[in-house]
């Protein structure tokens, strides 16, 4: 039977899992320069992690804004947990997290790929395409109330 676990990453060893799937997703599999990928915003947001049989297999991270918004990103799980609802799991959590802060929305920066996923999720794309790290892009919201 397969386990599986979501938290706020803790201790350094959470942590380095954090980046080692960011890395694999983001840098090595999607070409994303690592100067991108990792940017000032990471000290300060909440990391989570998903583990599935105690080995770390997807991540995501939120950043509080201004004006009791959250903002979703850097979500990346790897290739042979996609497909098994993480994905969906992770962001969920997210928003719980979101919510026990007392954030009221949730905003998220979607590769287009991946709109669809998000929009079953109850999220909104606002706005025009835009480039991130050479990536197609476009702005989404929640609302959390």
């Amino acid at each position: 039977m397969t386990t599986t676990e979501i938290r706020q990453a803790r201790g350094d060893q959470d942590r380095a899992a954090v980046f080692v799937i960011r890395g694999a997703v983001f840098v090595a599999e999607q070409k994303v320069p690592v100067d991108e990928e990792w940017d000032g915003r990471d000290p300060d947001a909440l990391q989570l992690i998903a583990l599935v049989d105690d080995v770390p297999a997807g991540t995501v991270r939120v950043v509080e804004q201004d004006g009791g918004s959250g903002l979703l990103g850097r979500m990346a799980v790897l290739p042979e947990r996609r497909g098994t609802g993480l994905g969906a799991a992770l962001v969920r959590a997210a928003e719980g997290l979101a919510r026990e802060r007392g954030l009221t929305s949730m905003e998220l920066h979607a590769q287009t790929h991946a709109l669809g996923f998000y929009e079953r999720l109850g999220y909104t794309a606002h706005g025009e395409e835009f480039l991130d790290a050479g990536i197609p892009h476009r702005h989404m919201v929640r609302d959390l109330r």
